[in-house]
């Protein structure tokens, strides 16, 4: 088993997988324990999986996980925490966007303790009005949401130990929010800087659109990180506000009738029309928090359903490599 775990999804990165996996190489030699390379190819339509399968096939340390199509980034980080077997696992983007140089950081930090290291960007080359401000929004309201004290969420460039991350269920644009999920948990969770360098060769894949797409998630992660194990909590309060208020009512109308003998239906029709699909709203709203307690249930019965679909893998047995050498 080795030490560490080093985890990169590609889509479609012809031109940087030979730059990043000979970088990555270097570094990890230099640190001396034992490693492997998990590189998952998420449905690219280039030449990067023949690429990754020509360095499968002259490097034992390499695994490459090929996916059915596109499942995201979300799904391929997945895959790679799911076949990789290191005991500290460690996540970067595979444009060169992520300097390898900084690896032996992050293994530090592990080292001293901490479950889960963050990469920080704090100088940014990207564009001021497409991704830094959107992604400072987003990153400030996060670690409102959250409640957990750290500036960049959006970065891959993170760390980890295995008994942390196997944890977390992975799925939708959830990888940003593993440092929040892992608080959950009880993880202690550092940053450190890193550097933003700008992409060498081939066409970035983030826009404007997923900024958008990450403020829908903070609703879930917030959701997610209060009311996770017992959603009834939250529905049934709303559900019971609104059987209350509207019986309330409801019974107020009630009084009003058999007291001064009015037609109700005439002076009230409003109110009463309001009680009603109060009272419909929280029987409802009731309804959903039950259901939210069986799909909890159903969570923690540890179902063994994944985000994304394997094609194949690829390892070369280390007898296999000393003969192609």
């Amino acid at each position: 088993m080795p030490k560490y775990s080093i985890v990169v999804p590609f889509h479609n990165e012809e031109e940087n997988v030979t730059k990043l996996y000979d970088r990555v190489k270097g570094v990890m030699e230099q640190v001396g324990s034992s490693f492997e390379l998990v590189f998952v190819d998420d449905g690219s339509r280039d030449r990067t999986y023949r690429l990754l399968e020509e360095i499968a096939a002259v490097d034992s340390r390499v695994l490459l996980v090929k996916l059915r199509r596109n499942f995201g980034q979300t799904s391929a980080l997945a895959a790679g925490f799911d076949h990789s077997s290191g005991e500290y696992i460690l996540a970067m983007d595979g444009d060169l966007q992520h300097d390898p140089a900084e690896i032996p950081m992050f293994l530090a930090k592990l080292e001293e303790g901490y479950d889960v290291v963050s990469g920080w960007r704090a100088q940014r080359v990207d564009n001021m009005v497409l991704r830094r401000a959107p992604s400072a929004v987003a990153n400030w309201m996060m670690a409102r949401l959250s409640g957990v004290d750290i500036h960049d969420f959006g970065t891959t460039f993170k760390a980890y130990r295995r008994d942390v991350i196997q944890n977390i269920p992975l799925y939708g644009e959830m990888h940003r929010f593993i440092p929040a999920l892992a608080s959950w948990y009880g993880a202690s969770i550092c940053e450190v800087v890193i550097t933003n360098p700008a992409r060498e060769s081939g066409r970035s894949h983030y826009g404007l659109s997923r900024t958008f797409r990450v403020l829908f998630d903070l609703l879930t992660i917030r959701f997610l990180l209060k009311y996770m194990t017992r959603p009834l909590h939250f529905f049934g309060t709303f559900g019971a506000l609104g059987v209350f208020g509207g019986g309330g009512i409801a019974t107020w109308l009630l009084l009003h009738k058999l007291l001064s003998g009015h037609d109700v239906m005439d002076e009230h029709a409003p109110l009463f029309t309001i009680a009603a699909v109060m009272i419909l709203a929280g029987i409802q709203l009731v309804g959903v928090g039950l259901l939210g307690e069986l799909q909890v249930r159903h969570f923690f019965t540890q179902s063994q359903n994944t985000p994304y679909a394997v094609d194949r893998i690829v390892r070369i047995r280390p007898s296999e490599e000393s003969m192609s050498r």
